[in-house]
């Protein structure tokens, strides 16, 4: 693990922002994501938001988002 990615998941989430991912279904299956410094962001799971959310560097998000909207994850 990279000392940036350390650094992401050593930052304290306890004031952050969450926001419901648009393409969350109404099942109430919800991911929420935050803005990190530097273009990075974290993920969790609404319904379990104590758990340690999975952080993602700037171009990691990137290449998930375009996993995502490619059908390829």
């Amino acid at each position: 693990m990279t000392d940036h990615k350390r650094d992401l998941y050593a930052m304290d989430l306890t004031d952050a922002v969450w926001h419901k991912a648009s393409e969350s279904g109404a099942e109430n299956n919800c991911v929420e994501i935050t803005e990190l410094p530097d273009g990075a962001r974290a993920i969790r799971d609404s319904k379990n938001p104590d758990r340690q959310p999975l952080c993602f560097t700037a171009s990691e998000w990137a290449a998930f988002r375009t996993g995502i909207t490619t059908g390829e994850l």
